[in-house]
């Protein structure tokens, strides 16, 4: 018998988290938590039947020590005019601290450059996705970012509208939907997620499709390694 590959894909937003469960490369649900540990407790894994277990999420996974991860300079690189979608994500210590100063205070000693209030505005959740990579493993977790997918999807051409932007969606959804990957219009409880986030989830969810049939690339290639040897890559 045929194992069936079923996949997460996660994005950040207003309410907490967002996924998308694709079933060999199909949309299969869609659901909503306010913690991501609930969201990854629902999430498929591993069984007896070789089903796999993999989880994408769009946020930074693996933090290094010192200096910048290359993860984050090779994306902005290959996303052009879209590379404000990118941040750059600073060494593990200037993520312990509880407010802003000091955060900015720690990434300039570490990096000789502060740290933005904008890229400070994901320490919670940040935090939050870096615990669950403690606690789920880096062999079942793995870090997107959806511009980057969305550019594969798009045959290596970064999209010319943003996301928010009407045109921007309408064409992040048609991409997926001739990848296969077509999101109803009624998504329950879902529904009120904002646009954006749910097809981000479903272009993580096309990664983590990718990523469970060893088809993926990542960047870098080959990707780091914090100091406990887990990779520290952005996959698509």
């Amino acid at each position: 018998m045929v194992a069936v590959v079923t996949v997460l894909g996660v994005d950040a937003c207003a309410a907490g988290w967002v996924g998308v469960e694709l079933r060999d490369g199909r949309f299969a649900g869609a659901r909503l938590s306010s913690d991501l540990r609930s969201l990854l407790r629902e999430a498929p894994v591993t069984g007896g039947g070789g089903d796999f277990g993999v989880v994408a999420v769009d946020m930074p996974l693996g933090l290094l020590d010192t200096g910048w991860r290359q993860a984050d300079t090779e994306a902005a690189a290959l996303l052009g005019r879209l590379r404000s979608s990118v941040f750059r994500v600073p060494p593990h210590a200037v993520w312990q601290e509880e407010e802003y100063e000091a955060a900015n205070r720690r990434c300039r000693e570490l990096t000789g450059t502060g740290l933005s209030r904008q890229s400070w505005g994901l320490a919670v959740k940040l935090r939050e996705a870096n615990g669950c990579l403690a606690d789920a493993g880096s062999d079942r977790l793995f870090e997107v970012h959806p511009e980057v997918s969305f550019r594969a999807l798009a045959g290596g051409q970064s999209l010319p509208h943003r996301k928010k932007s009407w045109a921007g969606q309408m064409a992040r959804r048609s991409l997926l939907e001739a990848a296969g990957v077509v999101i109803p219009d009624g998504l329950g409880d879902v529904g009120r997620v904002a646009p954006d986030d749910v097809l981000d989830a479903a272009a993580a969810a096309w990664s983590a499709h990718r990523i469970a049939l060893r088809r993926a690339r990542s960047l870098p290639d080959p990707p780091q390694r914090d100091a406990r040897g887990r990779q520290v890559a952005i996959w698509y």
